[in-house]
């Protein structure tokens, strides 16, 4: 619960019950991301997991509708139905697409979203035609030690360098063709997941299918509990994050608020961890909400979950994209840290299960600001941020 010592016991007088520490079952959280890592799903190739996910909210009871492209809007109806809330993952992945098909039988790719041919070679995976699934790997255009020596070591990184091997009898252009191989066909990378008994999870694509995992997992423990939410709350899917779009045509103008899911990078620079939660104070496009963000941070100092703070300079989420499209929302982002982010990623489950808390927390916690009930209101009720001098400690 957000506020201060005063402002909580005031809320207790008033008979607002604090919500337990929400028991997360990891079990569930761990098997779904097991399934999920399983289904390919590159931005624009999203429908099969979109299918799964709905059918996962109808087994836990939580009605949903889908937009036309299948971003999924899932609602837990609270005590009050404005200002309500919203809390974001997305689906869709890195990938690839066929640029062309080449005299050697190979296929020339470009990358979906952005991510480094450096983590692309050597990775195998799935091309979808029109007609069926191949499988290949992805190489750079100089392949043999024992044919270009040296040369495989000094060969630039670059899309333009890498090519398709199919597993497939194709030695020219002809025999792609015949094999029913086309421009713009969709390059699904394997995930390749490990789950280690020590609690390490190495998978590409953890980004976002944990955080969509850490999302379903915080809404079942809600559920499990039978607690009712002061006020509603959706529950948000989107299918194109990684191209940037996100989040900007599956809200609607009653949510004031929403926070999105995604992962933190630990790295050289940067503060986030593999373990607790990372809330992002600003990404590339700007500072997230003052107000949202700190009811976060509080809720982490309030229920001891370990957490940090961070900011990502080379980084853009469903946020962004939702405040883009011009919707008027408090907007806040908290992670799971992911090392090597677009690359061979590894995170923990510590991180996920203290996310997981957090978000059900969030869910549970009271509206940020009463006022937000307005989508224009008078200057009455408007917050205020701080502005005197700190104590002398």
């Amino acid at each position: 619960m957000q506020g201060s010592t005063s402002e909580k016991r005031a809320a207790a007088e008033e008979g607002f019950v604090a919500p337990a520490r929400p028991a997360i079952d990891m079990d569930y959280v761990l098997d779904l991301l097991e399934k999920l890592l399983k289904i390919p799903s590159p931005t624009g190739y999203t429908d099969e997991i979109v299918h799964f996910c709905g059918r996962e909210l109808k087994r836990l009871g939580i009605p949903f509708e889908l937009t036309r492209r299948g971003a999924i809007r899932a609602d837990i109806k609270g005590r009050l139905n404005s200002p309500d809330r919203a809390i974001v993952a997305h689906v869709d992945t890195l990938g690839a697409q066929v640029k062309g098909l080449k005299p050697n039988g190979r296929l020339e790719v470009v990358a979906i979203g952005t991510w480094s041919a450096r983590f692309a070679e050597g990775a195998r995976c799935t091309i979808f035609t029109d007609h069926g699934s191949y499988r290949g790997t992805i190489l750079p255009l100089k392949a043999s030690g024992h044919t270009f020596n040296e040369e495989i070591d000094t060969q630039p990184v670059a899309w333009t360098n890498l090519e398709v091997r199919v597993d497939a009898v194709c030695s020219n252009t002809a025999d792609l063709i015949r094999h029913g191989f086309n421009v713009g066909d969709f390059v699904a990378i394997d995930p390749v997941p490990e789950f280690q008994p020590d609690g390490f999870i190495n998978s590409r694509h953890l980004d976002d299918k944990a955080g969509v995992a850490v999302l379903f997992g915080a809404a079942k423990a809600v559920l499990d509990a039978g607690v009712t939410l002061p006020v509603d709350c959706h529950l948000l899917l989107t299918i194109s994050e990684e191209v940037g779009s996100g989040a900007s045509s599956v809200l609607h103008g009653d949510v004031a608020e929403m926070v999105s899911i995604d992962n933190a990078t630990p790295a050289p620079g940067q503060n986030s961890r593999e373990s607790g939660v990372t809330v992002a104070m600003a990404d590339s496009t700007g500072p997230f909400d003052y107000h949202l963000t700190h009811k976060l941070l509080d809720l982490c100092s309030d229920y001891d979950i370990r957490h940090q703070r961070d900011i990502f300079r080379y980084y853009r989420c469903d946020s962004a994209a939702a405040i883009e499209a011009g919707n008027d929302i408090r907007t806040a982002l908290v992670c799971f840290g992911v090392d090597s982010s677009h690359g061979y990623e590894r995170t923990h489950v510590h991180a996920l299960r203290s996310l997981a808390e957090l978000v059900a927390l969030y869910m549970q916690s009271d509206v940020t600001i009463e006022r937000d009930r307005h989508v224009m209101g008078p200057l009455t009720g408007f917050p205020h941020q701080k502005t005197e001098p700190a104590e002398t400690v």
